[in-house]
């Protein structure tokens, strides 16, 4: 450091001349942009308070817009065509990444954005602390050495190109600040710096060399009473934090309250939730139209978290090559795009017709075309008109590679488009101010033509999220009493009560954290924070005592553990002796609304009777399900409750059996008896194979057209011509008397009780002397238990027969598996069919009157509106049940029940 001598005055003094307006020619800078907003807001409401009604703005800014103003003072002046032009902080990146990219150590990195910003970083922290010499050592290791090459050439593109950057722009105004361009300040004071760096340092030097005073105020210390609180963990700990700003705030209205906290970014959110939920509840209420919250966090979030620029990339993304469909899924359903309000309804059924029929990874035109097969464009006319127009601009647009001002422009084209954002819909003030934002950041891609060369579709929308996931936004917000600060924007500021959370050993002080890009023996010998241990300690140290003289009252908290791990405090803590903190209980949201509700019990387990004649859908499902659960029953064929489904890869266990059952109906329907099938040559059995499985694959692709071409379909047709060869050649060596498939996919009108129901049998085979079998298709075929008892698991086959074949003499699952061929039956006599036993215990009459009995018993109470929660058994029964969100069957039970994946949950 140099010999600069600040003259030291008090705050006091500082505000004193600072009132004094033009003829005081003072101007106070700060290390960050919020501390200057606040001695700005403390400033003129001292001139408030003496009785002024008007004076003159204080000229208080943060470092970094000081070294700007003075740049763009030379800038505008006659000097300026010897000056750089500045680089954009997205400008710096992408040169950065264009370097990295191009050299020998760039095509080994997998995460090249994230290398440049770390070298970005490296760069200005170099500059900062005069670390570029250590750079030119023979000892470098292989990171330092690759960056060394890179800031050569960084150098050498900005000498070229006439780029400057933040990181030389302080020196820039160092080396002028003695000649006319620029307009140096007759006293210059800063405020609230832990640290001065050696790049600052010298720029305050040129400063005094040229005449300007140098004042330094260090924020006053008050007297204050210091509490360390532990707590249980850290919810706990964040929920005390806003009892207490709470109570503090309503014992003193314009108190002004501070609550620091060290990771602030990594716990946003659930600051956010706890301190609405405590200190604004109504604003937590959907739609709510309240006045601001009382708190302001000081860390915006990520632009690209917003749902406005969510749904904008979204566009972007859907107009290129291919996305996820649960992402295209949330675009349909955006608020954001034209006419989404009034074709609501509509999008949303669309949305769960294309989940049934879509694959996991969808194109803009495989998404119209989905659409069109589904036949319900009607459904959303206007979303299907736009998404039509978005295809005819994606090909005649959005395929050349360009630079990114005509990107900026084809993306901007895009989203109109789109109808992006809905005229027919107002923006509230915090989505216009994100809008707002959002233009900014195009603005800024199309600066881009300094640095980059031309761009593809998915180059360019890749910069264009990251320069969103880069800019953290805030909106705008009326001041309020408490402030939810991170550790560096703390730094000099005064409150009247502050409250520093997190203080664990572990987070305070902050492990180092030097750049791997720069020799660490340098960045210690310099003193760079978080290059050392040493250094990062006496830096928190600093700012810990800064904590201790910030506030009347400064509460320092930690956890005790994090979740079974144990946590210690922070030893610059540990001299202070544990203390309690008396603190008034509030309630929270949730429990608002649920000390406002009166509630009722009632039992519920019967829902209207079935109006006679009313339509059913489900057939034989209904009966199923009601032997499962009631609820079940109520729930899928009266309410007409469904899970949305989830698009998924190639095919599913249900459409893999629809083509086996399609194949083997096409094969009976030509074959038609056993006499057939054994005479039946093995070309001609195999041209009949191939055109069954041509036609099932070919009526199922009108579902799923892009699983179901190309080599897949081959592959699938193949498997199921062998499929169901196997099957065939079992039933010509197993069954030996000849018989005549009567029915194949056939659908039958049922009357079982009071129900009407429709269904459809997969085969009913007549044997020579008239008696007939009824046949369902399965790949794992149920135990023959399934269709006994009470409330059996599979009732299917025996409505079949009770309701439509009541002359039947057999009932069987034919289980379709490669290697595993073989039937699971019950049946009047033991020689019907290849099974070692298929007599029931009771006789056959016997059990079919026992089947008719129990089936109508089942449909005459769901007909009545039996609609208990009364799972058959929880493990099984509600194992893969869609309706678990309505009957809230982990409640009720209060035990382990099975998901619906198999896995189990308490």
């Amino acid at each position: 450091m140099s010999g600069t001598e600040f003259a030291v005055i008090s705050k006091a003094q500082l505000y004193a001349r600072l009132a004094q307006g033009l003829a005081g020619e003072l101007t106070v800078i700060t290390p960050n942009l919020r501390l200057a907003q606040s001695l700005a807001r403390e400033f003129d409401a001292e001139q408030a308070a003496q009785g002024r009604s008007a004076w003159e703005s204080a000229d208080i800014l943060p470092y970094a817009a000081f070294v700007q103003r003075c740049f763009e003072d030379a800038l505008y002046s006659g000097s300026a065509s010897a000056l750089p032009v500045p680089l954009t902080p997205a400008q710096e990146l992408a040169l950065w990444e264009d370097i990295i990219r191009r050299s020998d150590a760039g095509g080994a990195l997998l995460a090249l954005p994230e290398t440049a910003a770390l070298a970005a970083d490296a760069w200005k922290t170099a500059h900062a602390w005069r670390l570029l010499d250590s750079l030119r050592s023979d000892q470098l290791n292989e990171d330092a050495s690759a960056f060394r090459d890179w800031c050569a050439e960084y150098s050498l593109r900005c000498q070229r190109d006439g780029h400057g950057d933040a990181a030389s722009l302080s020196d820039l105004v160092a080396a002028r600040v003695n000649g006319a361009d620029i307009r140096r300040p007759q006293a210059l004071a800063i405020y609230g710096f832990d640290i001065r760096t050696p790049q600052q340092q010298a720029l305050f030097d040129a400063l005094q060399r040229a005449g300007t005073q140098l004042l330094v105020c260090v924020p006053p210390v008050r007297e204050a009473r210091v509490l360390r609180l532990a707590c249980v963990d850290a919810r706990d700990e964040l929920t005390r934090a806003a009892s207490w700003a709470r109570a503090r705030l309503e014992a003193d209205p314009r108190a002004r309250i501070g609550v620091v906290v060290p990771d602030l970014n990594k716990q946003r959110k659930a600051i956010l939730r706890i301190f609405r939920s405590l200190m604004a509840p109504a604003s937590m209420l959907p739609g709510s139209d309240q006045d601001a919250p009382p708190f302001n966090v000081s860390l915006g979030a990520a632009l690209d978290s917003y749902p406005l620029v969510q749904a904008a990339c979204l566009i972007l993304e859907l107009a290129g090559r291919e996305m996820e469909f649960g992402r295209a899924s949330l675009l349909l359903r955006s608020p954001f795009i034209a006419a989404a309000e009034s074709e609501a309804a509509g999008r949303a059924l669309l949305d769960l017709e294309l989940r049934r029929r879509a694959e996991p990874t969808i194109t803009l035109e495989r998404l119209l075309a989905t659409i069109e097969a589904a036949d319900r464009g009607a459904q959303a006319s206007e979303l299907v008109q736009r998404l039509r127009k978005l295809a005819a601009f994606r090909k005649s647009e959005l395929f050349a590679a360009r630079a990114p001002s005509d990107w900026a422009k084809a993306f901007t084209e895009a989203l109109k488009l789109m109808g992006f954002p809905d005229k027919g819909r107002s923006l509230d003030s915090t989505e216009y101010q994100t809008l707002k934002k959002w233009h900014e950041v195009v603005a800024g891609f199309a600066l881009l033509d300094r640095v980059s060369a031309k761009l593809g579709h998915a180059q360019a929308l890749s910069r264009l999220r990251r320069m969103a996931a880069q800019t953290l936004f805030q909106p705008e917000a009326q001041d309020a009493p408490v402030q939810i600060l991170g550790v560096l924007e703390s730094a000099g500021m005064a409150f009247d009560h502050l409250w520093v959370m997190g203080l664990t050993d572990e987070a305070w002080p902050i492990h180092p954290r030097p750049n791997p890009f720069l020799p660490l023996a340098a960045q210690r010998n310099a003193r760079v924070p978080e290059a050392s241990i040493e250094a990062t300690l006496a830096l928190d140290a600093a700012i810990t005592r800064g904590w201790l003289g910030a506030a009347g009252e400064v509460v320092l908290s930690h956890a005790k553990a994090e979740g079974e791990r144990k946590l210690l405090p922070s030893p610059l803590l540990r001299e202070l002796p544990e203390s309690e903190l008396a603190l008034p209980v509030y309630e929270g949201h949730r429990e608002r609304i649920h000390a406002s509700a009166a509630i009722e019990a009632i039992e519920d387990a019967i829902a209207p009777p079935l109006t006679a004649g009313a339509a059913l859908t489900g057939g034989a499902a209904v009966i199923t399900d009601q032997s499962a659960c009631p609820f079940r029953a109520f729930a899928r064929h009266r309410l007409d409750a469904r899970s949305p489904e989830a698009p998924h890869a190639g095919l599913d266990a249900m459409e893999r059996g629809i083509l086996v059952h399609r194949v083997l109906a096409s094969a009976w329907g030509e074959l038609n008896t056993k006499a057939r099938l054994d005479a039946i040559g093995e070309g001609d059995l195999q041209s009949l194979l191939a055109a069954a499985a041509e036609e099932a694959v070919t009526r199922l692709r009108r579902d799923r057209p892009a699983t179901l071409s190309g080599r897949f379909a081959e592959v699938e047709k193949g498997r199921l011509q062998r499929l169901a060869r196997a099957w065939l050649e079992f039933e010509r060596e197993a069954r030996g008397d000849d018989f005549r498939v009567a029915a194949v996919e056939d659908k039958r009108r049922m009357v079982i009780g009071p129900l009407t129901l429709r269904g459809k049998l997969d085969r009913v085979d007549e044997l020579e002397d008239g008696r007939r079998i009824v046949i369902d298709y399965k790949s794992t075929a149920d135990p023959t238990g399934a269709w006994l008892g009470e409330r059996p698991d599979a009732p299917q086959l025996p409505l079949y027969l009770v309701a439509s074949e009541a002359e039947g003499v057999a009932i069987a699952f034919a289980q379709v598996k490669a290697g595993e061929m073989k039937f699971a039956a019950l049946a009047a006599e033991e020689t019907l069919l290849p099974v070692k036993k298929s007599l029931p215990d009771a006789g056959w009459d016997a059990q079919v009157a026992a089947w008719r009995t129990v089936l109508e018993r089942l449909a005459t109470q769901f007909a009545a509106g039996a609609a208990a929660v009364h799972p058959k058994n929880p493990r099984t029964s509600c194992r893969n049940c869609d309706v678990q969100a309505l009957c809230r069957i982990h409640e009720r039970l209060g035990a382990a029940v099975l998901d619906r994946d198999g896995d189990e949950e308490s």
